[in-house]
C-alpha cells in the first residue's frame, strides 16, 4: 500500500511538472488570495494550515493561475486536495484530447451535473476553441445536437453513453479509439472523472458564480 502510495504521488508531481507552468511575473501572490464559497466558508491565508498553504500555493505556480472553482473545497482535506488538482491540471493541461473535444466532454459533464459555475466557464471555453454555439445550446437543453462534425459526435456519443448508461457499447468505444486512440479514450475518461467531481464539489458547496452572471442551465425534466 505505502509503495503503491508513493507511486500515485510520483506520477501525479511528473505529471504536474508537465503541465504547463504560469511565468513568476504572472503568478498571483498567495497571501492576496481571494477564494469564494458558500457551505464552506472562503478561507484567507492567514487562517490555512501549513498544509493547506503548500496546496493553495501549488495551484497559483500551475498552469492555472487561479483559484476560482473548487480550490476552497478541496482546502479541507489539503494533502488530498493538492494530489486532486495536479490530476485535474494533467486532465486539461497534459491531455492527448485536443481542446475543442475535452471542452466538450466538460460541458457534457457540467450538463449532467447540472454544475452551474463549471458550465458558465467551459461554455466559454467551448466555444472558444471551436464547438458551435447550436451544438452548446442542444447540450444546455439537454437534447442531442442535430448535426455534429464527426470527431465531436464521437465524444458526444461515449460522454453521453458512460455518463446515462454508465458503460459504452462497442460501436461507441471502437469510434471513440478510432479518433483518439487507446491513450485518448483513457484521457477522456479521465477528464469526465475529474470534472464529476468538481461538479459535485461545486454543487455542495452552492458555489456562487461570478459577479454580473447568472445561472445558463435549467433544470432538466
Amino acid at each position: 500500500m505505502r509503495r503503491f502510495a508513493t507511486l500515485v504521488v510520483t506520477t501525479l508531481a511528473i505529471a504536474g511538472l508537465s503541465a504547463r507552468q504560469a511565468p513568476d511575473s504572472q503568478r498571483p501572490d498567495p497571501k492576496s488570495v481571494r477564494l469564494r464559497g458558500d457551505r464552506f466558508k472562503p478561507l484567507t491565508y492567514d487562517e490555512m494550515t501549513p498544509a493547506q498553504r503548500t496546496m493553495i500555493e501549488h495551484v497559483l505556480s500551475g498552469p492555472r493561475g487561479s483559484t476560482d472553482g473548487p480550490f476552497n473545497v478541496q482546502l479541507r482535506s489539503p494533502e488530498m486536495g493538492d494530489l486532486g488538482q495536479q490530476f485535474g491540471a494533467s486532465t486539461r493541461f497534459a491531455t492527448s484530447v485536443p481542446r475543442k473535444l475535452y471542452e466538450l466532454a466538460i460541458i457534457i459533464t457540467a450538463r449532467h451535473w447540472t454544475a452551474q459555475f463549471e458550465w458558465t466557464a467551459h461554455h466559454r471555453g467551448a466555444l472558444q476553441a471551436g464547438v458551435s454555439p447550436a451544438v452548446c445550446d442542444a447540450i444546455a437543453a439537454g437534447q442531442r445536437p442535430s448535426s455534429m462534425p464527426p470527431d465531436e459526435e464521437a465524444v458526444y456519443n461515449f460522454a453521453t453513453e458512460l455518463l446515462d448508461k454508465k458503460q459504452v457499447s462497442d460501436a461507441t468505444f471502437d469510434a471513440a479509439k478510432k479518433l483518439l486512440g487507446e491513450r485518448g479514450v483513457v484521457d477522456l475518461i479521465s477528464l469526465m472523472g475529474w470534472y464529476g467531481t468538481v461538479s459535485m464539489y461545486l454543487n455542495v458547496d452552492r458555489y456562487p458564480l461570478p459577479a454580473g452572471t447568472q445561472a445558463e442551465l435549467k433544470p432538466l425534466k
